[in-house]
């Protein structure tokens, strides 16, 4: 792993985490006032929702509570598998310069 890939890597992750962040506070944002949830119990929701944990101990009750959550699932979980992916590469690109500058 070159330097220029390692910085590549650590540009995309940083691009990506903005991404779910963004996410996680649309769908909190949506199911506050749309689904009249609290803060926690919408931050909750999308969190088990994206993670595809899906517990079922909430779920949308409205129309377009249920039509955003395809919608949001869709999009959220092609995010944070790339949001996992881009840890597991940065933890590993992060291992491979610890090991260079030790043997430099």
């Amino acid at each position: 792993m070159d330097t220029e890939e390692i910085a590549r890597i650590r540009t995309n992750f940083r691009l990506v985490s903005f991404a779910t962040a963004i996410v996680l506070g649309v769908g909190i944002v949506f199911y506050h006032f749309v689904e009249k949830l609290s803060y926690v119990d919408a931050l909750y929701f999308s969190v088990i929702t994206l993670t595809t944990v899906g517990y079922g101990d909430i779920s949308p009750q409205t129309t377009v509570g249920k039509l955003f959550t395809i919608g949001y699932v869709l999009v959220g979980i092609a995010i944070i598998a790339t949001f996992a992916n881009l840890l597991l590469k940065r933890t590993m690109a992060n291992r491979h310069e610890k090991r260079n500058n030790r043997n430099d």
